[in-house]
């Protein structure tokens, strides 16, 4: 591969790993070489998004490359998020939101393992509508967040409380809940209304 090419690969990955970003060894034993060249690499690539006036940039925190938006451009982001929402949600969002709002409070790894898919732009668009929120640190290695539902989204839905949620969705495995929890839903369907378009994970 040509130099370009491997930066082209970098940009790519990064882009792939989100906001968690990757450390200069985890590139490293992706494209073949290592950590120390592979660092070179992604401040090389952070140089071209700087000369060439990009949206994005490559930045580093506490030895963790991520690709992140531009601070001066914050204000126009405030003004996107604040809009009302009018759109409908997506299947991906509908299916996020499903699994938090039955299995809450639950971390991002969890709902990736029940849906199969990255769910992080789903889950930034839910926090963006304010239909879930982060409600605490799970125990464990990094204390990951926990993630539940919010008063708009019982507003949304049109619901009294969680008491009124239907069944689960057939995407979500039965055996993940209780004899009790099943006992807690029942048979209206808050997810019927129109989809939006599709959204990638």
């Amino acid at each position: 591969m040509d130099y370009k090419e491997v930066k082209s690969i970098i940009e790519g990955l990064l882009f792939m790993a989100g906001s968690e970003g990757l450390e200069a060894r985890q590139i490293a034993e992706v494209i073949g070489t290592d950590a120390d060249e592979a660092a070179d690499l992604c401040h090389d690539l952070a140089a071209d998004y700087r000369r060439d006036g990009r949206g994005l940039q490559i930045v580093e925190v506490a030895g963790v490359f991520q690709m992140t938006t531009l601070p001066e451009h914050a204000p126009y982001f405030e003004k996107l998020a604040y809009q009302p929402q009018q759109s409908t949600l997506s299947q991906a969002a509908l299916e996020t939101l499903s699994i938090i709002a039955y299995k809450q409070p639950i971390t991002r790894s969890d709902i990736e393992e029940i849906r199969g898919v990255k769910s992080e732009k789903a889950i930034n668009n839910l926090l963006g509508k304010k239909l879930i929120a982060e409600v605490g640190r799970a125990e464990g290695p990094g204390r990951p967040i926990l993630f539940g539902t919010t008063r708009e989204f019982l507003e949304y839905f049109g619901l009294r409380d969680l008491s009124e949620l239907p069944p689960p969705p057939a995407f979500i495995p039965q055996d993940a809940f209780s004899e009790e929890e099943r006992l807690l839903f029942d048979q209206r369907s808050i997810f019927s209304f129109e989809q939006g378009g599709e959204e990638d994970d």
